[in-house]
């Protein structure tokens, strides 16, 4: 937002408002959702409109309308990969594991090898600690894509979560030479090394982050943390 110039210059507040009308707060996402709703009170049956309209309620967080909308769509078409592909993230987001993983499985039958629904089934497993089939499928997912930055993240955060942290530094390493402009990468190599205590490789990524324009405040507590590490 641009600044207000010549503020000391500005009516007295009465003297602006005076004979104007006050515009409500519109929300552009509960204004397209408004209007999709309108839609299919003439249309029930269209896919793409109830699709649009579970997209605008997963945008708002708002699981339990999304998730009656694809349970419709899904019944009228049960290979819609759209379908599947957001019912299984709102059940995730549910927690609703075993029904999110029928739907990515069900995607991956009509989609073999499909990026999304693999990471997204590795995620789940993870989150729902079937930890072992997660790292297999996290594993195959970078075999068959060995220069997505996502799969390497992906797989870092399991590690990490399993205190696995040297492996997840140099997943999280490889993310970021995939993806140099990814600064969460950055900040979670930046975490490892200081729980490793590597201290050069600390100061290298504190001085990456603040190189790319991360406000010092925001890497205060990682300054202390490096101070703390003596060798």
């Amino acid at each position: 937002m641009g600044g207000l110039k010549g503020m000391a210059q500005m009516r007295p507040f009465n003297q602006g408002v005076q004979n104007q009308t006050v515009q409500p707060y519109r929300n552009p996402l509960r204004d397209s959702l408004a209007a999709a709703t309108e839609a299919l009170a003439y249309h029930p049956d269209s896919i793409d409109l109830r699709l649009k309209k579970s997209s605008w309620n997963i945008q708002l967080e708002q699981w339990e309308y999304a998730k009656d909308d694809l349970d419709k769509v899904l019944y009228i078409d049960p290979t819609n990969i759209a379908g599947l592909f957001y019912r299984a993230f709102v059940n995730d987001k549910m927690m609703r594991y075993n029904f999110a993983r029928l739907d990515y499985q069900n995607l991956l039958t009509l989609v073999p090898g499909n990026f999304e629904a693999q990471l997204g089934l590795a995620l789940l497993n993870q989150k729902d600690k079937h930890y072992t089939e997660a790292y297999d499928q996290i594993n195959m997912l970078i075999e068959a894509n060995p220069d997505s930055a996502v799969a390497f993240a992906a797989r870092a955060g399991m590690e990490k979560e399993r205190n696995m942290l040297e492996t997840a530094a140099y997943d999280y390493q490889r993310a970021y030479e995939l993806d140099t402009m990814n600064i969460d990468y950055l900040t979670n190599l930046l975490d490892l090394n200081l729980l490793l205590r590597r201290k050069k490789e600390s100061r290298e990524c504190l001085e990456a982050l603040m190189y790319k324009g991360v406000r010092p405040s925001a890497l205060k507590e990682f300054g202390i943390r490096l101070k703390k590490i003596k060798k």
